[in-house]
């Protein structure tokens, strides 16, 4: 006869070699469906608004809902990219035709005073003949002699493009089907969780809460780091003040970079066409303005949702941040959240109940 001991050991030895192997096949999809979860929980109560004004046709509703992402991500970079190329091919068109008329003195002497110094520098780098004009045969071979390690950039840009396309089509795959099957995932884990009964649906129900008011205070919080900018290059004098907020808002989606980044490089902008004041105040601004303005906005619009300390929410949002990289802002609340519900439930479910205090309001029990 098998010892239930042993039965129980190898069953536990199996289950946590299968959810090693489940662990290792999920793994290069982790934080695209990661993010799906996040996204599918901040459009739960949508998805079910839009459902019932369509006659509960979930599928439709899922497809909608994936194709409104889509557009909200795909969208603004397409839109940045036409203005960004459009600028670039008027300054390759200008700097051709200012080139063949007057030559490249010509062009250095239409450049700021900034941006000339750097082009005579440039131009003194380059290989001349005897008569000390350029020498077209030795700068095609110099050029040449680069491609390498231009080729090699190129190849590195491209992979990663690659990769983030990739994760991203992954993420809108696992949200569809998040969306079309959700609540039936949700009720299959609560019934496998070894936990109570109805107590990881809580927890579930908390990370949804936490998905809802980080998505919600991000997108406020880059909104206002947005206005501030806007304030910033309008004072600054910066050419195109609407393409460099809208460019603010989307960067400020991204941890790594941060939205003082966008200030910074429009300083750069300033500093090359001969501003060096304005720079100087934009570069402050944006590090100091708008670079600090969501370490404030983002805990405030977080704690109220989340009933967490603000101070919490913020070193959540930081050390997360700092352990788990961009997606740690998501994160490390989550975790914080998990763990104070499941303080929670512990003094409630398994604690041993306290005894009652006596108010200033109630009278003690009368001794017998």
């Amino acid at each position: 006869m098998k010892s239930p001991i042993a039965a129980k050991r190898f069953f536990l030895s199996l289950l946590a070699i299968s959810g090693l192997m489940m662990a290792m096949v999920m793994r290069p999809f982790a934080e695209a469906v990661f993010m799906a979860a996040v996204l599918a929980g901040a459009l739960f109560k949508l998805n079910i608004r839009i459902s019932k004004k369509l006659k509960n046709s979930r599928a439709i509703t899922a497809g909608i809902l994936v194709f409104a992402v889509i557009v909200a991500v795909i969208g603004p970079i397409v839109g940045l990219s036409a203005f960004v190329f459009g600028e670039a091919r008027a300054g390759l068109k200008f700097v051709n035709e200012t080139v063949k008329s007057e030559g490249i003195q010509g062009l250095l002497d239409k450049m700021p005073g900034p941006l000339k110094k750097v082009g005579v520098a440039v131009l003194s780098q380059l290989p001349k003949d005897a008569e000390g004009e350029l020498d077209p045969a030795e700068v095609g071979r110099s050029m040449t002699a680069q491609g390498g390690t231009a080729a090699a950039a190129v190849g590195s840009a491209l992979s990663a493009t690659g990769e983030i396309a990739f994760q991203l089509a992954m993420m809108l795959i696992a949200l569809y089907f998040l969306l079309l099957q959700g609540e039936e995932l949700v009720a299959w884990v609560d019934k496998a969780s070894p936990l109570r009964f109805g107590q990881t649906h809580e927890l579930l129900l908390e990370f949804k809460k936490v998905s809802y008011s980080v998505m919600v205070s991000t997108v406020i919080t880059s909104g206002v780091q947005a206005i501030a900018a806007l304030v910033g290059y309008l004072i600054a004098r910066v050419p195109h003040p609407l393409f460099f907020t809208a460019v603010t808002f989307f960067v400020a989606f991204i941890p790594a970079i941060g939205a003082g980044a966008v200030c910074v490089s429009a300083s750069i902008l300033l500093l090359g066409t001969g501003h060096p004041y304005m720079a100087i105040f934009l570069a402050i601004w944006g590090v100091v303005i708008v670079g600090l303005v969501d370490n404030v906005v983002k805990p405030l619009l977080m704690k109220d949702e989340m009933q967490m300390n603000g101070a919490l929410v913020f070193f959540s949002l930081l050390g997360g941040l700092a352990a788990f990289g961009p997606t740690g802002l998501l994160i490390g609340p989550l975790v914080m959240s998990a763990f104070l519900a499941l303080m929670r439930m512990y003094r409630r479910d398994f604690s041993e109940p306290a005894a009652v205090p006596v108010t200033v309001d109630q009278e003690p029990p009368p001794s017998v």
